[in-house]
């Protein structure tokens, strides 16, 4: 039986297996937070929580799917669509602005016709932007420092596309904006043109903050956190969670925060976790996503190619970096931004682009260990080779 599932996986789950286990233990996290924190929303809509419980983990299945089969799928031929992609999300991105739907007061999302879900387009533009200017900086390394060739059209996507998420979801386009940071970094862009890039995004973020429909909230969120006034309601009630918790939690089931929290299942599902299963349950998730963290940029380390190190970086701080703002915010180490938790928070399509960026990242670690593998290969061969020739000598 054993050797049969080694056999299997050996076959169907390539790439890091440490990244493959983590996402696993995640997604069993998720299933059981969210089974034990979406009473309230099931007893308003006069549902059952099973409901609940099967839509969400068809969700977390079809995640794990799309990571499947984006795994599957050669790295490089992403740098191939991703314009295509960023072309496409510059009217979907304007289109959630004038007419988006609002769910949780929040105007970032599009209802897709006949399957009568929502659509969230700054997930789908973040992952094609990420992969877009990792294609760009690997395509014009020995050029870098040519600011007309190279760099113009990074820092006018750049600014576009954050500017046009900030119009409805700001922390999402200061935390898109922190990751090409990074990206540009690591592919050597030079410190005076990374400070350009800086200026691009605080005129894009000013843009946002006068017409977007969100700015005078993120506004008064900073402010009060700034200043320390009184803890909005969420924060107040989410420590509360955190500070009944203790070492070993209320356990599963038995938290009394999540009947209070507005979305104890989205934002707030990190002060549940901590409730039912104490700091050692959260300081497990936070290793958990820092693993990940670990073995992305060992992925982009090991990388051969330019375009693969700069790709598994690039997502794998964007999903990392999300997870760190949720916890840090629960916590009370910054203002609330309405972040959901990756791979564990209840989600519709986030779970399934969450799944495509570590599916992308699990393609560039099994691209890099097949060409290692096949380079061992290669010199045993020779070497066996060596080994006939001085014999017959």
């Amino acid at each position: 039986m054993t050797t049969k599932f080694k056999i299997w996986a050996d076959k169907n789950l390539q790439g890091d297996r440490v990244i493959w286990a983590v996402v696993f233990a995640l997604s069993l996290i998720s299933i059981l937070v969210v089974y034990s924190s979406i009473g309230t929303l099931a007893y308003k809509r006069s549902s059952s929580t099973e409901s609940y419980l099967l839509k969400h983990t068809m969700m977390v299945l079809l995640g794990l799917t799309a990571m499947w089969f984006a795994h599957k799928i050669d790295y490089r031929y992403y740098s191939k669509i991703s314009r295509l992609a960023l072309w496409v999300s510059v009217p979907l991105l304007i289109y959630t602005f004038t007419n988006g739907t609002s769910i949780n007061d929040a105007a970032r999302w599009i209802t897709v016709p006949f399957f009568n879900t929502s659509f969230q387009p700054s997930d789908f533009a973040s992952l094609a932007l990420i992969i877009n200017l990792a294609s760009m900086l690997s395509k014009k390394q020995q050029s870098i420092e040519d600011i007309k060739e190279s760099l113009i059209p990074i820092l006018i996507w750049c600014g576009v596309i954050c500017g046009l998420i900030a119009l409805t979801n700001l922390s999402t386009a200061m935390l898109l904006f922190a990751t090409c940071m990074l990206v540009m970094f690591i592919g050597r862009v030079p410190v005076k043109y990374l400070a350009m890039l800086v200026l691009v995004g605080l005129l894009a973020g000013a843009v946002a903050i006068k017409f977007g429909v969100r700015g005078e909230t993120a506004k008064n969120r900073i402010l009060s956190f700034v200043n320390g006034t009184e803890l909005p309601f969420q924060a107040k009630h989410g420590r509360i969670a955190i500070a009944t918790g203790g070492i070993f939690g209320k356990g599963p089931g038995n938290s009394d925060q999540r009947n209070i929290l507005p979305h104890p299942y989205s934002d707030f599902i990190y002060a549940i976790v901590i409730e039912e299963y104490g700091m050692i349950g959260g300081v497990v998730v936070l290793i958990l996503y820092l693993v990940l963290l670990h073995r992305g940029m060992k992925a982009a380390y090991n990388s051969e190619r330019a375009f693969g190190g700069l790709l598994s970086a690039g997502l794998s701080f964007d999903l990392v970096c999300q997870a760190m703002v949720n916890m840090g915010v629960v916590v009370g180490l910054g203002p609330i931004t309405g972040q959901p938790l990756p791979l564990i928070s209840m989600g519709g399509t986030a779970m399934v682009f969450t799944g495509i960026s570590v599916g992308i990242i699990l393609s560039v670690s099994r691209g890099e260990q097949e060409e290692n593998w096949g380079q061992q290969g290669e010199s045993e061969e020779a070497k066996g080779s060596r080994n006939l020739e001085a014999k017959a000598a």
